[in-house]
């Protein structure tokens, strides 16, 4: 006769425990950084102008209020449906609209570990860079992380092919100095950012 015999309670408890936490562990989203780009600076500059212009006529409709005798704690929704205050909202909400239409992002997402440490072999510093304390090769890994890192989406959400290291070394060579700096920083900050989430516990 074969004997069975049940593990205690608490031991299938906290194990249950641990599988759940588990479970929410693995589902956790790699960082992403957005960077978002505009060389529209008519739309840039129309946007500032009409924030300008909604703080103006606020300011002007509180003042207006006062001299109403409009109590204090309805100015708020008073101010909001005058007419001047209406139009200012109305261009501004036109004028960022404009802006994001003209206004495209870019997505980077941390790549797992492995991943980060087999891209630093395949782009190791020579023997200059790392006397210098350089951790890759600065001439091709820039581009190499950019298109790992890359995430690109379409209209539905759903991942598809982004960056190549072609296209992101064509950026790279031919973008300013800035720009293309902070295209790289886009992509190297969700590698080596800390979470806020991931701090001691208490």
């Amino acid at each position: 006769m074969t004997t069975t015999h049940e593990p205690p309670a608490a031991a299938v408890a906290r194990d249950a425990h641990w599988r759940t936490k588990m479970d929410r562990l693995r589902a956790r989203r790699l960082p992403e950084r957005a960077v978002s780009l505009c060389d529209n600076d008519d739309a840039k500059r129309a946007v500032s102008e009409a924030t300008l212009s909604l703080v103006k006529a606020r300011s002007d409709a509180r003042a207006a209020a006062t001299v109403a005798g409009i109590p204090e704690t309805e100015q708020d929704a008073w101010l909001e449906s005058q007419p001047q205050v209406v139009i200012a909202q109305s261009l501004l909400a036109t004028a960022e609209h404009a802006l994001a239409e003209a206004t495209f992002t870019l997505t980077f997402r941390a790549l797992p570990r492995p991943a980060w440490e087999q891209l630093l072999r395949e782009h190791a510093p020579s023997e200059d860079q790392a006397d210098k304390g350089m951790e890759y090769d600065v001439n091709t890994f820039p581009a190499a992380l950019i298109a790992a890192c890359h995430v690109e989406r379409d209209e539905t959400g759903a991942e598809v092919d982004g960056m190549s290291v072609q296209d992101a070394q064509e950026l790279l060579d031919e973008w300013s100095d800035t720009d293309a700096k902070v295209l790289f920083t886009a992509a190297l900050l969700p590698n080596q950012t800390i979470r806020a989430d991931l701090g001691k516990g208490s």
